[in-house]
């Protein structure tokens, strides 16, 4: 028995490392090589940006998600929409959860718009490496940018086969990434023990009040040594919270002393570029290539797990509604978020081209990183304030009002690379939040201008046709829910007399909670109508015609609604393109395709 509790202590561990910790494990490759074109690298000044660095790992990665945002799971899933999910039910006034609501939406946002950097800044970085083997020192840097875009391309190729097959390989790759940046660190370590004292907050707090403006906008460049930090709450719901923590304190360990050792190299080569590629070509040149090599691939697995934690993002705001239905193919038949949006896939590959294309070095793009990242934690804090505040565990207010202090003042620092490179991160969350603005409302509008009979109203016009006439067979109607009678439905039944022998009225209701499946055949609504509804948590995938047939239903037609919108209003016009050029519910749940009719109802809004 304790045999099998280590072993799934240690393989927890090592599926965290591959999953959860790739982005932040990957951090050391470019942040003090960043941080130190802004400032010089004197031996107070190497302190000072240490101090900073440990504190800002401890306070904004190890307190606000490891000990504060994972202890507030649900159902075991972490990240912004359950934060919203849990304050639902606990405000009471609307205009409140409106504000909630609101901020949760900016949350997806950026780090939506965090998963176009990411990869193009880690694979970047790792790739100019090839700068530091020797006889390739002169390299052009449009050969290194040519080169990080073919892996780019190749990695986005790729995904459609899902990583089902290649995960297992994950973890173990990125535990030895760590052990690499382990070793290197110690190796410096031991040649100028004094460093460790840069712990002390002193040396961090010293080096900002004697630097003043440039100090405090060299916070804008210190938040790189955490990013990736929000994948620890984001992902809880793929590991659970105990292997995620009990990785991040060995994640933690070899973080600190890797930048330690990093510090202890600057000191003695001042004039280096490149910190990390530089210790490790100084102290073991004949294993730099086999090092460069395990860089390479811990970027490739830090941008899968980005790509794929845009994948469940996306797949959240389908199913809660947010944004519109895009297509999902399920790539693993063992792992159910195993999943492949198309559309969204080749996006980010050609965003991620462009601002390859743009920045050109990883040095330019670090400009780029960080507000979002900073902007997806203070609005963390903002949330876990208003949970902690409506709990038993008021306690906790004061500590996390003080991170989050922490976090806006790295978010108002990092207002300072808006001109530089900021500018994307704005740009490209405000692409999905325009969406998401659009479509809510949209669909509202559009609920509103539904003209429907109450349901006796349309059940005694129903009734009087099927004892004339109807079609033997089944025939099922997809509606919002069954006591809402659509345009269509009643444009079908009541106008054309299009009933069947049975006719079952279908709807899929999504629950506050992320798992969860049940569905419910209702019969004698009428004479030959019934309802069949099924209640899925927001991220549950499951299959529609399989549940049919565990019910008993074997469908003759599969009728649905569609809309052909007019209007005059610029908005609703983006509002109804976005309707005909995503697909609509029944493609989304793959219902087969010989037994889908569409009835298109004009709606004006």
């Amino acid at each position: 028995m304790e045999h099998e509790d280590t072993s799934s202590f240690w393989g927890g561990v090592t599926r965290s490392m591959g999953l959860v910790f790739g982005d932040i494990g990957t951090s050391p490759i470019y942040t003090l090589s960043v941080i130190f074109l802004l400032t010089k690298p004197t031996i107070s000044n190497v302190f000072g940006i240490l101090s900073l660095v440990f504190w800002t790992l401890t306070i904004l990665v190890t307190a606000e998600y490891a000990w504060l945002a994972m202890s507030l799971g649900h159902k075991g899933e972490g990240g912004t929409i359950v934060l919203k999910e849990i304050l639902a039910k606990k405000l009471l006034s609307a205009r409140k959860m409106g504000f909630v609501i609101f901020l949760s939406y900016i949350g997806v946002c950026l780090l939506l718009g965090d998963g176009v950097i990411t990869p193009a800044i880690s694979i970047l970085s790792a790739v100019e490496g090839l700068a530091f083997i020797p006889g390739l020192e002169t390299i052009q840097s449009w050969k290194l940018l040519l080169i990080a875009m073919f892996i780019t391309v190749g990695l986005f190729t790729v995904q459609f086969k899902g990583t089902d097959k290649v995960a297992a390989a994950f973890g173990p790759i990125m535990l030895v990434w760590f052990a690499a940046l382990t070793l290197s660190g110690l190796a410096y370590i031991i040649t100028m023990p004094s460093i460790i004292k840069a712990i002390n907050p002193y040396y961090g707090l010293n080096f900002m009040l004697h630097h003043g403006l440039v100090g405090f906008f060299v916070l804008s460049e210190v938040i790189l040594c955490a990013t990736g930090g929000e994948a620890l709450y984001a992902d809880m719901g793929h590991l659970g919270r105990k292997p995620i923590v009990h990785a991040w304190y060995f994640a933690f360990t070899a973080l600190v002393i890797n930048y330690f050792g990093q510090g202890v190299y600057l000191i003695n080569h001042p004039e280096a570029k490149n910190y990390l590629f530089g210790m490790v070509q100084d102290l073991v040149p004949y294993l730099y290539i086999p090092f460069l090599t395990l860089a390479v691939l811990a970027t490739i697995i830090a941008s899968q797990a980005m790509i794929s934690g845009v994948y469940s993002v996306v797949y959240q705001g389908i199913t809660t509604r947010i944004l519109p239905m895009l297509r999902v193919d399920f790539t693993s038949k063992h792992i159910k978020s195993q999943i492949y949006i198309g559309s969204v896939n080749w996006m980010m590959m050609l965003s991620v081209l462009l601002i390859m294309l743009i920045f050109q070095k990883s040095e330019n793009l670090a400009a780029a990183y960080g507000l979002a990242v900073t902007g997806t934690m203070t609005i963390t804090g903002l949330m876990m304030i208003m949970i902690f505040n409506r709990s038993n565990r008021r306690w906790k207010v004061p500590v996390v009002v003080f991170i989050t202090l922490v976090d806006l003042t790295f978010f108002i620092s990092c207002m300072y690379k808006i001109p530089h490179g900021g500018y994307v991160s704005i740009i490209l969350a405000m692409f999905p939040l325009a969406t998401i603005l659009i479509w809510t409302r949209g669909q509202r509008a559009l609920y509103r201008s539904f003209k429907s009979p109450s349901f006796s109203t349309y059940l005694k016009k129903y009734e009087k046709i099927y004892r004339k006439n109807h079609i033997p067979g089944t025939g099922l109607f997809f509606v919002r829910d069954w006591r809402t009678i659509p345009p269509y439905l009643e444009h079908c039944t009541t106008r054309s007399n299009i009933i069947y022998e049975r006719n079952i009225l279908i709807s899929i209701a999504t629950t506050d909670e992320p798992f969860g499946l049940e569905s419910v055949l209702t019969p004698g609504l009428g004479t030959g109508l019934e309802a069949f509804e099924i209640r899925a948590g927001y991220m549950e995938m499951f299959d529609i015609e399989h549940l049919l047939k565990v019910n008993g239903i074997r469908e003759k037609v599969i009728l649905y609604g569609t809309e052909d919108i007019t209007t005059s209003n610029p908005i609703w016009k983006v509002f109804a393109n976005l309707k005909k050029l995503t697909p609509n519910f029944v493609q989304f749940h793959n219902l087969p395709a010989e037994k889908l009719q569409g009835v298109v109802t004009r709606m004006e809004i």
